[in-house]
């Protein structure tokens, strides 16, 4: 069973970086895309970004420009760099492999929370 880790989350003011991290277990992480996910207090859960095995990205209106994200499929880790981070980023982020039936492969981590203030 696949388990997914992500770390990097904290507390940072209006504009600036922080650089989360997912580890995944398990030897097909290189063959499936993956994504980054966050859901706010009383919200649902929302896309942010996702990349293919080889590396084609897509993002949410919301944070196109300013986050990046990026794998190492040698590391089983996929990465996302975010820049610029407004309040509205406030949320926990989670990682998961989507499939092509709009669930998704892998249990859910715990995520970790991203607190920006104003």
């Amino acid at each position: 069973q696949v388990q997914l880790v992500e770390s990097g989350g904290g507390l940072v003011q209006a504009g600036g970086s922080l650089r989360l991290s997912c580890a995944a277990s398990g030897s097909i992480f290189s063959s499936n895309a993956m994504g980054w996910y966050r859901q706010a207090p009383g919200k649902q859960r929302e896309l942010v970004a996702t990349i293919t095995s080889i590396g084609f990205t897509n993002y949410a209106n919301s944070v196109k420009g300013r986050f990046t994200i990026s794998r190492d499929n040698a590391k089983n880790t996929v990465y996302l760099q975010m820049n610029s981070l407004k309040p509205e980023d406030t949320a926990v982020y989670y990682c998961n492999a989507p499939n092509a039936y709009g669930s998704f492969r892998y249990p859910w981590g715990a995520g970790t929370q991203v607190t920006v203030s104003s």
